[in-house]
């Protein structure tokens, strides 16, 4: 009993970062964490990246209320929800090199759960618009199979799950003017003015 109380005394209680890690692990080996969850620093901000077994799940701005993010996130998939940085080192590393201009697409597996029917077309779309490129919502609504649905096309956009990494940032209006956009006007500025350097 000693030996186990020293344990914990050393390894646990003196190391909270040990402890959280030690967490994550025995809840993801019991099958018990559905959804991971890390933030990250960015140019537009602090980034909310949420996981599930198939792949991110979410990528929410500060100004979307991280807290009301995971609550949704808790509604919607599952309430097993646990910080896990150490999940994130690949999204991380792949955000870094998007916003030091090395990398113009994301290689990451995507759980797009959260998007169906015609938005999912639209996220499908999305993916294709080129780094560097915009499309109008009109060009994205003919593209998604549904030229008169360019509404929708912007409700689809605002409603992504997946901000930067499925770049929505890209679509503007028909007179080139930004639109609405889920980070704000100065975050789609800074990531199409970025892109276009």
């Amino acid at each position: 009993m000693t030996d186990m109380f020293q344990f914990f005394t050393n390894e646990v209680l003196l190391d909270p970062n040990v402890m959280h890690e030690r967490l994550v692990a025995d809840a993801a080996s019991q099958g018990l964490l559905d959804v991971a969850y890390h933030v990250v620093d960015s140019p537009v901000g602090p980034l909310l990246l949420a996981a599930t077994e198939q792949g991110l799940v979410k990528v929410a701005f500060d100004r979307q209320d991280h807290d009301a993010v995971l609550a949704e996130l808790a509604a919607a998939i599952s309430p097993r929800i646990l910080r896990a940085p150490s999940r994130f080192e690949e999204v991380t590393r792949q955000l870094e090199e998007y916003f030091t201009g090395e990398r113009h697409t994301f290689e990451v597996p995507l759980d797009l759960r959260l998007a169906r029917g015609f938005r999912r077309a639209v996220l499908d779309h999305l993916a294709e618009i080129a780094y560097g490129n915009t499309e109008s919502y009109a060009q994205v609504a003919a593209a998604a199979g549904s030229p008169k649905a360019v509404r929708a096309v912007g409700t689809a956009c605002a409603l992504n799950p997946l901000p930067v990494v499925v770049p929505c940032h890209r679509v503007v209006r028909s007179d080139g003017s930004y639109g609405q956009y889920a980070g704000g006007e100065e975050a789609k500025r800074v990531l199409l003015t970025m892109e276009a350097a």
